[in-house]
């Protein structure tokens, strides 16, 4: 009997991620021609990249962001490599009816998903916490309850079609590092919130399945210019650090 899984591919240089549909003990590209793709935060970086490799291999995609003239060449792109219907739609995910809207056109413009890649965060500076608790309410609102009510307002839709959730983490939602404490809490609740609805659409014999892809230090620009003079300070104080 073969069991549908899903696998994780980064790309060459480690800022490409996609999730594929796998059967078998080969996969084949053309199991995603045609397939429903909505993936947020894909004017930049990882989600940009994720787009483009739907895109080679023949899906249908929407994509979102804030900046909508980057998401105009992104689109333009992914036409360009092969995409068989490539859209956007300008978003901000503080605003909260913002995620229901980009899945609602999603669904609209594609006539039902197959998978909804969640990628997009809020800024943050990569330095110590400054007791900022409005600045990691906003975020939690970006990081967490936006991918909450996306993931909820497409389960119709993604039943109907044996679909599949892809949800973007970190390793910082794995364990605790100091410089990214607002980042660090809102990825420790995107772990357990989609690591127990994976429980629990399974234990409901649910269609859909969860990806939760736990990623370490991708070499984006935006990672890069984040931590660029921090890489050689060290972890503590001289003083502690032989006790460690």
């Amino acid at each position: 009997m073969k069991f549908p899984v899903k696998i994780l591919l980064l790309g060459s240089l480690g800022a490409a991620l996609i999730a594929l549909q796998w059967s078998g003990p080969t996969f084949s590209e053309e199991s995603l021609k045609g397939m429903r793709v909505l993936v947020t935060g894909a004017s930049t970086g990882i989600g940009e990249q994720v787009a483009y490799h739907y895109a080679r291999m023949g899906a249908q995609i929407v994509i979102t962001a804030r900046r909508e003239h980057v998401l105009k060449e992104v689109v333009k792109k992914c036409l360009d490599l092969g995409a068989q219907k490539a859209l956007y739609i300008a978003a901000d995910m503080a605003e909260t009816a913002d995620a229901d809207r980009v899945v609602e056109f999603a669904e609209e413009q594609l006539k039902g998903l197959d998978y909804i890649v969640l990628n997009h965060i809020g800024p943050s500076p990569y330095a110590m916490w400054d007791g900022d608790v409005d600045h990691i309410r906003w975020l939690m609102q970006v990081n967490f309850h936006s991918y909450v009510k996306m993931a909820v307002k497409a389960l119709p839709a993604l039943e109907k079609t044996n679909g599949s959730i892809m949800v973007v983490s970190s390793l910082l939602g794995k364990m605790c590092a100091p410089f990214a404490l607002p980042y660090t809490a809102t990825k420790f609740a995107l772990n357990g919130f989609f690591g127990s609805l994976q429980h629990e659409l399974s234990m409901k014999h649910s269609n859909v399945t969860v990806t939760v892809c736990t990623l370490g230090l991708i070499d984006t620009e935006s990672a890069m210019e984040k931590i660029k003079g921090y890489i050689d300070m060290p972890a503590y104080p001289a003083h502690f650090r032989g006790f460690i």
